[in-house]
């Protein structure tokens, strides 16, 4: 297995809640760490939402492995950031069975 090319700068960020000031809470998202990462894309799919064309690519990400429970083990629930593009994180798998880097199955949205 060749190793990956771990040449892109993307900033993990992960959900918090914060209070709104009338009892409930709105989420907003703060930087975990950074990660150097393979992104490639896999697939793409444009679909209509409230009548607005939106382009969906699905890309494999390969970082580093980090042990379970490590705040820059990347989770389902996360994102990764590239300036202002947005990567969500849709699944987590090892890369080989040393564990020695994760592919991290993620979409990105954009509308039209």
């Amino acid at each position: 297995m060749k190793a990956p090319r771990l040449s892109r700068r993307l900033v993990l960020e992960a959900p918090v809640r914060i209070a709104d000031g009338g009892g409930g809470f709105a989420e907003d998202w703060q930087a975990v760490g950074t990660l150097w990462a393979e992104v490639t894309a896999r697939s793409g799919s444009e679909r209509q939402v409230a009548g607005v064309p939106v382009s969906r690519v699905s890309h494999r990400i390969v970082v580093r492995g980090a042990p379970e429970g490590s705040p820059m083990r990347p989770t389902p629930n996360q994102r990764f950031r590239d300036g202002s593009r947005i990567f969500a994180v849709r699944a987590v798998s090892e890369r080989d069975p040393a564990g020695r880097y994760l592919v991290c199955f993620a979409d990105e949205e954009v509308a039209a």
